[in-house]
């Protein structure tokens, strides 16, 4: 495990003091749209390891110019917060940025690098849920189905926790909101070397604070073969990097429409259960 932690899942309250790290790394993709650019970033002594992740780009206007597979130099800036709000996104940005270097073929790895589009279809991927049952993504088809990924020892509570806390939100509203009758949740594990369907189903009941095994009749955890996790990890837009015994690694989280194709995909942990529960109320809306 690295300080990137720290850095990812760092929710921070409104007042607070600017820190400049200088970065350099990679476009894997541009997002117009939403001001944003999906980089590899390299490390960043004492601060954050290699990673590739999302950042929020200052000014906007500088996004044209990037492409995938240009390299780049910049400031990271981060603003350091007293207090802590757990709902509070993370507050920083990548400003001051120079190209130095434009695609090539030796950045075939960042063109390469899948980000899951709307309207893409999701590969029929085979898991081993909580109860040692095979389950795959097809059989879901009908419903919205919500999809993360976790690292069951993750020792951060505001990095992976958070992502399942934000799932136990939305398994409350599901037991609650008629409209989201047809959704179900899937934390899927990348660490199927260690996440057996004892582990999965203990780590279940302590997330959603429950032993009632009537959990997973809506939300279900489960981890791949590990033969399978390369093509899951390159479909979410992945990262996961064995290190030292652990795994260094980013969130992805995705929703999956009833059609089985991609409403939306979110990389990190900077998104609310209300933002999910939005996209699935929409889609089974529009599917009606």
């Amino acid at each position: 495990m690295s300080a990137a932690f720290f850095f990812a899942s760092c929710h921070p309250s409104k007042a607070g003091t600017a820190k400049r790290y200088p970065f350099t790394g990679r476009v894997l993709s541009v997002d117009l749209q939403n001001q944003t650019a999906v980089i590899d970033g390299d490390t960043i002594p004492g601060f954050m390891d290699a990673m590739a992740m999302t950042y929020r780009v200052k000014p906007s206007t500088m996004l044209s110019q990037l492409s995938p597979g240009d390299s780049i130099s910049a400031e990271l800036v981060v603003i350091q917060h007293q207090g802590n709000e757990d709902n509070a996104a993370p507050d920083s940005w990548l400003e001051n940025i120079k190209i130095a270097g434009h695609a090539s073929p030796s950045h075939a790895a960042a063109k390469n690098f899948h980000i899951p589009e709307p309207g893409e279809d999701v590969p029929n991927f085979s898991f081993t849920n909580q109860d040692g049952k095979q389950i795959s993504l097809k059989q879901y088809r009908g419903k919205v189905l919500f999809v993360t990924f976790i690292y069951t020892r993750c020792p951060f509570p505001d990095y992976c926790p958070r992502v399942s806390r934000n799932f136990l939100e939305i398994h409350q509203q599901m037991n609650i909101n008629p409209a989201l009758a047809g959704t179900h949740l899937l934390s899927v594990s990348f660490d199927p070397a260690h996440d057996t369907a004892k582990v999965l189903r203990d780590y279940g009941f302590s997330v959603a604070h429950t032993r009632e095994p009537a959990l997973f009749g809506r939300w279900e955890f489960a981890a791949p073969h590990p033969a399978d996790l390369p093509r899951i990890a390159h479909f979410f837009a992945l990262t996961v990097t064995p290190e030292g015994g652990m795994i260094t690694h980013n969130l992805s989280t995705a929703v999956i429409g009833p059609d089985g194709k991609i409403i939306k995909w979110y990389h990190g942990s900077d998104w609310q259960p209300s933002d999910l529960i939005k996209d699935a109320t929409d889609a089974l809306a529009s599917k009606s």
